[in-house]
């Protein structure tokens, strides 16, 4: 099995966006940033930038929605570089707009939860075992306070008014598996959280959000450079733990 002295991190969805984000400051931090991406142009494009800046950046072709894609994606990492250190589950889907939870559809709702739940889930359970081989993990679960329980049912929340039901149940769900997977691995110095980055401006949040990629990418980096006895199981946002 290869050596490699670096840490190494995987980024889901990194090509773009709030991904790419995450990636620029961990590459920063002396880590190999792996961009988990299900273009090959795009993902090559994104790794030649960061390349240029100076990065330890590779890609890999990673659909979060395909199990035997997750399975190859592991391996070709396992096979390189012998560890995984860090799994930033970014990549994500909102395709269900304006319906709301009497009237969304049954293919959007198995849709948005093969990627935005399950595709996470079957990644951790790909990556413990790595994780757990080098005695040192960070898992981070890009949620969202869309996903938050106790923010759906005040009715003076200042997301009310945002229906995306499909989408509010799947980070809802991660959450839920956060929680769980953090206490399955507390004593095997693997910390896992779930950050959610705010309202940011990408393809998804829209041109009017207030946020920067860059801003939104904060508490995600935090949250996957923690030193050991850091916090786990817990949901962030601004760095700071919000309700369930």
């Amino acid at each position: 099995m290869p050596d490699h002295d670096k840490r190494v991190a995987l980024v889901t969805g990194a090509n773009r966006g709030i991904g790419y984000a995450i990636s620029r400051p961990l590459g920063q931090q002396n880590i190999t940033v792996i961009l988990g991406t299900r273009d090959p142009n795009k993902g090559a494009a994104a790794c030649s930038r960061l390349q240029r800046e100076g990065l330890e950046v590779h890609f890999e072709l990673l659909d979060v929605a395909d199990e035997k894609s997750i399975k190859s994606a592991i391996e070709n990492i396992r096979a390189q570089f012998g560890r995984l250190d860090i799994l930033v589950n970014n990549a994500g889907i909102m395709i269900d707009g304006e319906v709301d939870a009497r009237n969304v559809d049954q293919e959007t709702i198995q849709q948005t939860l093969q990627t935005n739940v399950i595709g996470p889930l079957l990644l951790c359970q790909h990556c413990i075992p790595l994780m757990k081989a080098g005695g040192y993990g960070r898992i981070v679960n890009m949620s969202s306070t869309l996903g938050s329980l106790t923010d759906m049912a005040d009715p003076g929340s200042g997301y009310a008014s945002v229906r995306t039901p499909a989408y509010r149940l799947s980070k809802a769900a991660l959450n839920c598996i956060t929680t769980l997977l953090a206490k399955e691995v507390r004593d095997d110095n693997i910390l896992i959280n779930s950050a959610c980055p705010g309202w940011v401006r990408t393809d998804m949040g829209g041109d009017h959000a207030p946020l920067t990629p860059e801003q939104g990418a904060d508490t995600p980096v935090w949250l996957a450079t923690l030193p050991d006895g850091g916090p786990t199981g817990g949901f962030y946002r601004e760095r700071t733990l919000i309700p369930w």
